[in-house]
């Protein structure tokens, strides 16, 4: 669904209502606030709704990089919610998941934190970035989840252990080793960037877009007319992923 991001609100699905356990993915990789990273409006306004709806605990997760610290960038960016419990990838205990397509397209297994096991929902949020023309939204904001103890501290970068791959087809394995099940596109404005991720240019937009991640992201990128090479890679596979899971 696509909203006006002056006057949104969240409407929990009915799974929240029933969750014992919600972890929010979301982006705050650095102190640097929206649009580089998920507002303190947006994350109050979905957090305001699960309480409404739910007694669930709240996790927030984040692996932020160079040095930085999830709850010293939570701080910076305002994210200080009564009861609301906040985690580094860092400090949490790993899993090794396989990843569940046939044919992978880069990785066929992930470490990643074993919290994301044992929560009942899971939601992811980002900002609409554009990084060297690709639209990084809620399905790249899962790629911060992965440990850099397993895949480096230039995670995504050039020489990074992930960056040997092809970063987009490591998202969209990604996207299917770990299911989220709701995606907010804050899409209030749009932010381009290119090989430095915090400097670059911001247009205004003035929407949210959410659904499950993927289609949250697909609607967004046709609506602003941006592009995500994982989206495609996603789209291909899921017809015969759906296929196959229902056997």
């Amino acid at each position: 669904m696509i909203f006006n991001a002056a006057d949104f609100i969240y409407e929990p699905e009915l799974e929240v209502s029933r969750a014992r356990k919600i972890l929010i993915k979301p982006c705050a990789t650095s102190p640097i606030p929206y649009p580089m990273n998920t507002s303190r409006e947006l994350l109050a306004t979905v957090i305001h709704a699960i309480r409404s709806a739910s007694d669930a605990d709240v996790i927030l997760l984040e692996g932020p990089g160079d040095g930085e610290q999830t709850r010293a960038v939570c701080r910076a960016l305002g994210y200080d919610f009564p009861r609301v419990l906040g985690l580094d990838v860092r400090d949490c205990s790993l899993v090794e998941v396989e990843n569940p397509l046939p044919k992978p397209f880069a990785i066929a297994n992930f470490w990643i934190p074993n919290v994301l096991l044992s929560c009942d929902y899971l939601i992811s949020i980002a900002p609409f970035k554009v990084l060297d023309n690709q639209a990084w939204l809620t399905t790249a904001n899962l790629l911060s989840l992965l440990p850099r103890s397993k895949y480096g501290e230039t995670l995504g970068r050039d020489g990074g252990l992930l960056a040997r791959q092809e970063i987009q087809a490591v998202l969209a394995d990604l996207y299917f080793t770990v299911p989220f099940d709701l995606g907010v596109v804050e899409a209030g404005v749009k932010l381009f960037s290119g090989h430095d991720a915090e400097e670059g240019r911001a247009e205004e937009c003035g929407r949210i877009f959410v659904s499950d991640p993927f289609t949250a992201d697909m609607e967004a990128v046709k609506a602003l007319a941006e592009h995500a090479s994982h989206l495609d890679l996603i789209a291909s596979a899921r017809t015969a992923f759906e296929a196959l899971s229902d056997q």
